[in-house]
């Protein structure tokens, strides 16, 4: 083989190696704009936690003792 032979093996192997790193690399881009789509498992979990949130919300409404207004502003005894 000439040595330019080996040079234009070389030059063909060094952009056929690019073109699959840029592949690669457009790849993980499409995997990452993918669209969350949840699973079942994922959105009865969501719809659990929301269900837990808006009890608790409901039971501290009902279960609390409201504040009580420790410093009342002084009135004057004549209306």
């Amino acid at each position: 083989m000439n040595p330019y032979q080996d040079e234009l093996t070389a030059e063909y192997n060094r952009q056929r190696i690019i073109e699959e790193v840029n592949l690669i690399r457009l790849e993980k881009q499409a995997r990452k704009s993918r669209i969350y789509r949840p699973g079942i498992f994922e959105r009865t979990m969501f719809n659990f936690a929301n269900w837990m949130i808006s009890t608790g919300k409901q039971l501290r409404k009902r279960y609390e003792v409201p504040p009580v207004n420790c410093n009342p502003s002084p009135k004057s005894f004549a209306h």
